[in-house]
């Protein structure tokens, strides 16, 4: 008892004390956080020394973060807690019924508890490993700075989730991959500095970063290779974006009745990415902390070791090299294409697709989505099954056969779909153009719901 009464009086942003906030409220709220997101990733740590995480940029769309800032560990103890609370529950170590108000209220205290001890054993393994080396007599001030940035993230998602759109979690995602991909399709500094617009070609021109620029300055310049690299990353990462937003409209419709109303019917959609985008921020997540958490042992230790050694940035033996990705594509027209990252690619596939489908379910079971808790739904509005006796049990049942297949399938899917954009080499990563389309569509469908007679008659025309 007295552990519960501690969860219960953990500290939390209260929330508000109408039923339903305007449209204005919830974007005010939600630009807030935002703002608030991009100014903390550009506060640098006081006293940091040395930033060998900078090498794992890459892996910071994933986090929500900018490794060297105020907010590195980014939303990294939040997803690990919920990863190790679902897989717990899930498997039925803990006993907690999240169908109950009671246990909901439990199994949220417990992950907040589980995030803050993320953000304490977080915030000193980065500093301690050297991967955020701190000057010499700061190393308390730099680890304190990451603490305090790891609990100002998780409040700003509570206000997301409670005065704004959506998570706070996927917030931070979108606008981390959106700030990149405007990077890397506009940069024009290149990498030692220097305004490569200036240079745009001859024999001491600078490269540009930018997919842009680096397509003209290779067509001026009559590099065919680089050409192709540029057209091949920008083609891919469009490919990406309309084929997940095809998928998103993929889904069941299961016909209902009112059972008072005969004559009278609608249809109740299941998604076949049944659990959205969260099994793929929880393997995505997942595996860059792994790969974090082997750069640092490697760093820590002087030497490799069998988690996997780093070369700039990329796992290159070790098990981060085979749960990670390489550009397939980039490398077959340059010529570099060898079969062991054929090899690398299929088991970044199927770590994806194998835990995609352990997360969904799990997902599914712990958020009120399975069968029981949709039967329980339908029946409180009135609705029931054309040719069925109005029975929760039947209803549950009925709904069971559809639920589990495509719980199971839709996140085979998008683990699959997330992986393959991987190796094909999209701009910033697959997986992270494929998060934030998702996302981005979800608050779509979301607002477009939810505010389509509150919101500002612009904002209206806009969403169509």
């Amino acid at each position: 008892m007295a552990f519960k009464e501690i969860l219960k009086n953990l500290p939390e942003v209260r929330g508000p004390v109408e039923k339903k906030l305007s449209f204005n409220v919830k974007l005010k709220w939600t630009l807030i956080v935002l703002l608030a997101f991009f100014v903390l990733a550009n506060i640098s740590l006081y006293g940091l020394e040395k930033n060998s995480l900078e090498r794992f940029q890459y892996l910071a769309v994933i986090l929500g973060t900018d490794f060297g800032s105020i907010i590195s560990l980014g939303i990294g103890p939040i997803v690990m807690a919920s990863i190790i609370l679902q897989l717990l529950v899930g498997s039925k170590i803990l006993n907690i019924d999240t169908k109950t108000e009671e246990g909901k209220k439990y199994f949220q205290g417990l992950q907040k508890l589980l995030v803050f001890f993320f953000i304490l054993f977080e915030a000193a393994i980065y500093v301690l490993m050297k991967g955020l080396q701190a000057a010499p007599g700061y190393t308390g001030i730099v680890i304190f700075q990451l603490i305090l940035g790891g609990l100002v993230i998780v409040f700003m998602d509570e206000v997301v989730q409670k005065w704004g759109f959506g998570q706070g979690v996927s917030l931070f995602i979108v606008a981390g991959v959106g700030w990149r991909i405007f990077t890397e399709m506009f940069q024009f500094i290149g990498q030692q500095g220097g305004n490569c617009l200036l240079k745009f070609s001859g024999t001491d021109f600078i490269s540009c970063p930018g997919q842009i620029f680096s397509l003209i300055q290779s067509i001026i310049n009559q590099d065919i290779t680089g050409a192709a690299g540029a057209i091949a990353a920008i083609f891919v990462t469009a490919i990406i974006f309309l084929f997940v937003v095809y998928a998103q409209s993929l889904k069941i419709e299961v016909p209902l009745s009112f059972d008072r109303l005969r004559g009278y019917g609608i249809k109740w959609p299941l998604a076949f990415f049944y659990a959205s985008v969260i099994p793929v921020i929880l393997v995505a997540a997942l595996a860059a902390n792994l790969q974090l958490f082997a750069g640092l042992i490697e760093n820590w230790a002087g030497h490799a070791t069998w988690l996997g050694s780093f070369s700039g940035g990329q796992a290159v033996s070790g098990l981060a090299f085979w749960l990670s990705h390489t550009n397939i594509v980039g490398l077959a027209i340059k010529g570099g294409l060898r079969s062991i990252y054929i090899i690398q690619g299929l088991t970044h596939i199927l770590f994806y697709m194998a835990f995609s489908c352990l997360f969904a379910y799990f997902w599914m079971k712990t958020s009120g989505m399975d069968a029981s808790s949709q039967a329980k739904n339908i029946i409180g509005s009135g609705l029931q099954i054309p040719g069925f006796r109005k029975d929760e049990r039947i209803l549950e049942s009925v709904l069971d056969r559809y639920i589990v297949p495509l719980t199971v399938m839709g996140g085979a899917a998008i683990g699959l779909l997330a992986a393959f954009a991987d190796t094909l080499g999209a701009m910033v990563s697959g997986t992270s153009v494929l998060l934030a389309v998702m996302i981005i569509y979800q608050y779509y469908n979301s607002i477009s719901q939810q505010h389509a007679v509150d919101m500002h008659p612009a904002m209206k025309k806009f969403m169509g």
